[in-house]
């Protein structure tokens, strides 16, 4: 299946405890179908000191279900995701406003 959901594409949680709260992707995990997204669904990791890390509670982004996320569009809302063709390139395309993504 195509990827809808992109490294660096700026989301919207639609559930779960961060629902409603916008971040932007840093990683997608495809055989999982989940994302990690910068500063969402939180947990709190303990870290041992190393010469470079003070260690201790630091908290940490866990993946997400790619379910529970829905990309934002231009307008600030959240929008599915369609493929077209522009020319002889396949683009992502926002359904809400028709615009595409990766243009």
């Amino acid at each position: 299946m195509a990827a809808k959901l992109r490294k660096g594409d700026k989301v919207v949680v639609l559930a779960g405890k961060d629902k409603g709260k916008e971040g932007t992707i840093s990683a997608v995990m495809p055989k999982d179908g989940k994302a990690v997204v910068d500063g969402i669904n939180m947990a709190v990791r303990h870290q041992r000191q190393t010469q470079s890390n003070q260690g201790g509670r630091q908290p940490k982004a866990v993946p997400i279900d790619l379910s529970n996320l829905a990309l934002v569009d231009k307008n600030g809302k959240a929008t599915r995701v369609g493929f077209r063709m522009d020319g002889d390139k396949k683009v992502r395309f926002a359904k809400t406003t028709g615009d595409a993504i990766d243009a």
